[in-house]
């Protein structure tokens, strides 16, 4: 059992405290509640181009990461269609300088065409690298354009189009920080060596006068029931044939979930799994395959894709994976198969709990879903799971009229 305690400031930033006095570290995580998500279809990419931009000085502090380094911490960040999350570990004696770091940018952080052109550059160039220049990059922006046609997980957090991050002015930018960017709209989860009295004190600090901003309403327009099935043939200097296929699951706290999770660890969970096995190292027909979800706050994708076998027929790959698919659809799991991979889900959950930076991401995670103590039922959620619903929900989801496929041929095949 993880424990945790909970308050929030009035100027309603939300504060998770979790104390582990095994280590003399403490970590100071800031989850803003914006992601790709909550972009404007014509100016994506900006939850991302914000992760370059809070680090490049505040009003106050002309550069963050030198006060954390002198005070031996470090930092990082991520961001992803749903959120975008900040944090630093430093030894648990200068925990303040993490607060005050992380307040000054939360209230002043610098606008300037020099620091705005720099990041832009820098995710530019990230973008060519990653998504344009590099074999199977665009197969994701290819794919959410095909799966999705109204919800915006239909980009990435790149941004959907380099241009967007090329043209984006100093008064976007500032529209968008000060739209997301506030007390309302931020959860602060400190972890480690510390006490929910210290933390309780330095939250008021170096927080609680900051204007609480207007917490953000969602207004996300939900993906329609898909009807028929959607194809996509792509052709690019690539050295194997490659086969995509997605279809549409569940929200993250829909039930359905967990039943959805371990069904994608059946499938694809190791050498031992039934894609693997079959279409791997049986029939060679693949030289890797997996299946995927990413795990989205709204209703996602199951991903299946994998690297076709040199001179495989890419209609002889897609009628392997689907009679996989149909054993699992008209035949329940074995007990035992079931139990194998919630034995290994609990391994992991156990695994991860062990990193306080895992723990301390988590906390944060959960309270931005509505229960922090989700930390603690989740396992619980999965071990429920029976083997009626996995090919209940296979039968659901691996329905033709669902899919959306994508065959990336090779030029040179």
């Amino acid at each position: 059992m993880i424990q945790f305690e909970q308050f929030e400031l009035k100027n309603g930033l939300k504060v998770v405290v979790h104390e582990d006095h095994s280590t003399p570290m403490a970590i100071v995580n800031v989850l803003y509640d914006v992601g790709a998500r909550d972009e404007n279809p014509e100016k994506t990419g900006f939850a991302h181009l914000f992760e370059h931009l809070m680090f490049g000085g505040s009003v106050n502090i002309p550069s963050y990461d030198e006060p954390l380094q002198l005070a031996g911490g470090e930092n990082n960040a991520f961001t992803t269609n749903d959120f975008t999350d900040y944090y630093c570990q430093l030894p648990a004696e200068n925990i303040e300088t993490a607060f005050w770091l992380e307040s000054d940018r939360m209230l002043s952080l610098a606008f300037g065409e020099k620091s705005l052109d720099v990041q832009r550059k820098v995710v530019s160039e990230e973008f060519k690298e990653h998504y344009i220049n590099k074999p199977y990059g665009d197969a994701w922006h290819k794919l959410r354009r095909l799966a999705f046609k109204k919800h915006p997980y239909r980009w990435m957090t790149i941004g959907d189009s380099l241009s967007h991050i090329e043209n984006a002015s100093l008064e976007d930018v500032k529209n968008f920080f000060f739209r997301h960017y506030t007390p309302a709209n931020a959860i602060l989860t400190v972890s480690g060596h510390v006490t929910a009295e210290q933390v309780r004190h330095l939250a008021g600090k170096w927080f609680e006068d900051i204007p609480s901003g207007k917490k953000y309403s969602r207004n996300i327009e939900q993906e329609p029931v898909q009807t028929a099935p959607k194809k996509l043939e792509v052709h690019a200097n690539v050295p194997l044939n490659a086969f995509y296929k997605c279809w549409h699951i569940y929200p993250r706290l829909d039930r359905r979930y967990y039943v959805t999770d371990l069904l994608t660890e059946i499938l694809s969970g190791g050498a031992s799994s039934r894609l693997f096995q079959s279409l791997v190292k049986e029939k060679k027909l693949f030289s890797n395959i997996e299946c995927y979800h990413f795990g989205t706050i709204d209703a996602g994708l199951l991903t299946i894709e994998g690297k076709l076998v040199k001179g495989v027929k890419m209609g002889d790959a897609e009628a392997a994976v689907e009679a996989e698919l149909q054993k699992i659809k008209n035949k329940r799991v074995d007990e035992k198969e079931l139990q194998k991979v919630k034995n290994k889900t609990e391994s992991l959950i156990a695994f991860e709990d062990m990193s306080l930076m895992n723990r301390t991401n988590s906390l944060a995670f959960y309270t931005l879903l509505g229960n922090t103590n989700l930390i603690n039922e989740e396992l619980g959620k999965y071990q429920s799971v029976t083997t009626a619903e996995i090919q209940t929900e296979a039968n659901v989801i691996f329905n033709e009229n669902n899919s959306s496929t994508m065959y990336y041929y090779a030029k040179n095949n």
